[in-house]
C-alpha cells in the first residue's frame, strides 16, 4: 500500500514567521488566486500540504534538526538518554541546549516554532477554504467534509502539542483569528483537547484503503489520550487507551525489531506515524526524513554521516537486569558501570574483547551499537572507527533511526544515503500499552498495571539474540515483574520500563518534565555521566529549563505582545 505523499511545498500557504500581522496575512510566494481552492480538489490541496510539514521541513534538506519529528534533540539529546554526539564546535548551540543553556537565538528552537506555525496556519487555511467550499458547492460530500476538518483540526492539534512541550506558554492561532498578534500567556491545552475530541468524533477508525498516512479515529484516540496524560487527567486517558489496545493485535505477537524497519513500516503497531519517501515523487529527499539525517556512525559504517545523536552510559547501563531479570529501580544500575572501551590505553584497544557475562535487557542490543556486537546487518560494530568524537558523545551509536545496509538502495535519497524514507512513530502500540499502565497506576490498579507492563516485557524476552565473536553479546534476560506492592514501586516499574522500550524515540525529557522530576533526574544524571564526559562535570538544570525561551524574533515581530518564559 502505498503513503500518502506528503507534498513539502506550500500551496497558497502562510509563512509562519511569527506573530505579527505578517504572520497571519502575509502570502506564500507562487500563490493559487483563491478561485483555484474554492473547490473540494483545492481543499484535498490544501489538507495534503498541512500534512507536508510532520516531517519538519520547510524547504531543503538541511537544518531541521529541532523541528524532527524524532525529537531527538529536544526530547533525547537534553536528556539523560543521549548526547548531541559528533564533536566539539558542531552545531555549538545543539550542545548549549544539551547542557541546558539555551537562549532566545538559538536556531533550534527557531527551527521547531516556524515549522509547526507553518503547519497550524496550513491547517487553518485548510478549514477556512472548506467553510467556502462547503458554502458555495452543494455537491460537496458531507462526510467527507467532516472527514477533512477533522483530519486538518488532528493535525493543528499534533503541532500545538509540539509546540506547547517544548514553549509551554505559545499564542493560540486558529482559522478564526484575525489580530495581528495574539498573547501567548493563555492555556492553549483545552483548544487542542476539543481539536482531538472533534477528530474522534469525525473520524472513521481506518485511514482510506492506499492512503495509510491519513490520520484516522485510532489514532485520534491514541493522541487525544496522551494529551489527558500530560494533564494528569488519568480517568479521562484510559478508556481511550483501551479502546486502542482492543482494536489491535496483542502485543506479544508484534517483533519488536519490526517498528525501525523500513520495509516493514505502517504494520499494526504503528498507530500515528510521519511517512516518509525518497526519490519516487521527484522531490528528492525533501519528503524523506531530513530531521535524522546526521545522526549516523562515521567511518566505515554503510552509512556515514555525521555522527551525532549518540546513546548514553547512563541509558546503556540502565539495561543491565538483576538476577531476577528485573531493572535496577533504585539506580544500583550505575554501580560497577560498563563503559565498553571508553578510557582505555590504544593498547589496551587493541587486545579488547567483549565482556560477554554482563546481564542485559535485551532491548539495548536493538537501541544502541557497542563495540564487539552486531549492528544490524552492517558487520561487528568496530567502537572508535565509528565514532566522530568520543569526549562528545562517548563510545555508542544510535541504531533505531537506522536502516539495513541491504535496504540502502530505493530507500534513501539521491546522493543522500543519510536522508533514508524511515518512517517515525509518533505514537505506536507500546507507547499506548505504557500509557495506560501509567494511568492504571496512578488510579491504584496495580495488577492492571503490572498486566500491561509484563506484556511488553514479554515481547522484549522474544527478541533474538544479538550476536558477537565467540556467540551471544550479552547474557539476556527479561522477565516478569511478580507484584507491584504499592503505588510508588508501580509508578517507578512503568516509568522505567518506559524508558527501556521507548528510549531514543523523542519521548524522555517530555516524560521527565511531565512527572515532575526533570531537575533531580538530570542533577544525578550529570554527576554520573560526567565523570565520563568532562564538559558535563559543570552542567546545571534549573527550575526554569524545563520549558525553553520564546525565540526573540518572534517576539520582536510580535511588537511586544508575546511575552518571554520566566527566567529567561
Amino acid at each position: 500500500m502505498k503513503k500518502i505523499n506528503y507534498i513539502i511545498f506550500a500551496i497558497c500557504m502562510i509563512t509562519a514567521a511569527g506573530c505579527s500581522k505578517s504572520f497571519l496575512e502575509k502570502n506564500a510566494q507562487a500563490e493559487l488566486i483563491p478561485e483555484q481552492l474554492t473547490s473540494q480538489k483545492g481543499v484535498e490541496a490544501l489538507l495534503t500540504g498541512a500534512y507536508g510539514l510532520l516531517n519538519g521541513n520547510l524547504n531543503g534538506t538541511w537544518g531541521n534538526y529541532g523541528a524532527a519529528p524524532s525529537q531527538w534533540l529536544l526530547g533525547e539529546a537534553i536528556s539523560d538518554n543521549a548526547h548531541k554526539g559528533s564533536e566539539n564546535g558542531d552545531q555549538p548551540n545543539m550542545a548549549a541546549l544539551e547542557i541546558h543553556e539555551p537562549n532566545s537565538t538559538n536556531d533550534n528552537l527557531e527551527n521547531l516554532w516556524v515549522r509547526c506555525f507553518e503547519g497550524i496556519v496550513r491547517c487553518n487555511n485548510t478549514l477556512k477554504y472548506l467553510t467556502l467550499v462547503q458554502a458555495s458547492d452543494k455537491s460537496f460530500p458531507a462526510d467527507r467534509a467532516g472527514e477533512i476538518a477533522a483530519e486538518a483540526r488532528m493535525l493543528r492539534a499534533h503541532y500545538n502539542f509540539y509546540l506547547v512541550r517544548v514553549f509551554k506558554n505559545i499564542p493560540l492561532i486558529t482559522e478564526n483569528t484575525t489580530e495581528s498578534a495574539v498573547d501567548n500567556m493563555k492555556d492553549i491545552y483545552p483548544a487542542i483537547v476539543e481539536d482531538l475530541k472533534f477528530a474522534v468524533a469525525n473520524l472513521k477508525p481506518t485511514s482510506p484503503k492506499g492512503e495509510i498516512g491519513r490520520v484516522n479515529q485510532i489514532a485520534a484516540k491514541a493522541y487525544l489520550g496522551k494529551v489527558y496524560l500530560y494533564q494528569k487527567k488519568y480517568l479521562d486517558a484510559l478508556p481511550l487507551f483501551n479502546d486502542v489496545i482492543a482494536g489491535r493485535p496483542g502485543i506479544e505477537s508484534l517483533p519488536f525489531a519490526n517498528n525501525f524497519d523500513v520495509t516493514k513500516e505502517n504494520g499494526p503497531e504503528s498507530i500515528f506515524a510521519v511517512q516518509h519517501s525518497v526519490g519516487t515523487d521527484g522531490s528528492g529527499g525533501d519528503n524523506g526524513n531530513v530531521g535524522d539525517m546526521l545522526n549516523f556512525p562515521v567511518g566505515s559504517a554503510a552509512i556515514n554521516c555525521c555522527g551525532f545523536f549518540q546513546p548514553s552510559f547512563d541509558l546503556v547501563n540502565a539495561f543491565k537486569v538483576t538476577a531476577d531479570g528485573l531493572p535496577f529501580l533504585d539506580d544500583k544500575y550505575r554501580l560497577n558501570p560498563y563503559f565498553s572501551d571508553y578510557g582505555m590505553t590504544e593498547a589496551e584497544k587493541n587486545n579488547y574483547v567483549l565482556d560477554r557475562t554482563i546481564e542485559f535487557d535485551p532491548r539495548l542490543d536493538y537501541t544502541a551499537g557497542r563495540r564487539g556486537v552486531e549492528f544490524l546487518d552492517w558487520g561487528i560494530m568496530p567502537g572508535d572507527n565509528w565514532i566522530r568524537g568520543l569526549g562528545v558523545g562517548g563510545p555508542f551509536v544510535a541504531m533505531k533511526n537506522v536502516i539495513k545496509a541491504s535496504e540502502i538502495s530505493g530507500n534513501t535519497g539521491p546522493g543522500s544515503p543519510n536522508v533514508t524514507g524511515l518512517n517515525v512513530n509518533i505514537i505506536r502500540l507500546a507507547d499506548v500499552y505504557l500509557m495506560a499502565a501509567e494511568c492504571e497506576a496512578e488510579a491504584g490498579s496495580l495488577p492492571a498495571a503490572m498486566t500491561l507492563v509484563n506484556r511488553i516485557r514479554a515481547r522484549a524476552a522474544l527478541l533474538p539474540k544479538k550476536q558477537a565473536v565467540g556467540g551471544n553479546a550479552a547474557v539476556y534476560r527479561v522477565n516478569p515483574y511478580l507484584s507491584f506492592p504499592d503505588r510508588a514501586y508501580a509508578r517507578t516499574a512503568v516509568r522505567f520500563e518506559r524508558r527501556m522500550e521507548l528510549a531514543m524515540e523523542g519521548h524522555r525529557f517530555y516524560d521527565l518534565v511531565r512527572w515532575g522530576i526533570a531537575k533531580k533526574t538530570m542533577t544525578d544524571y550529570f554527576a554520573f555521566e560526567g565523570t565520563y564526559l568532562k564538559f558535563l562535570t559543570t552542567a546545571v538544570m534549573e527550575d526554569k529549563d524545563e520549558y525553553f525561551p520564546i525565540p526573540q524574533t518572534q517576539i520582536d515581530r510580535s511588537g511586544g505582545v508575546l511575552k518571554q518564559n520566566p527566567g529567561y
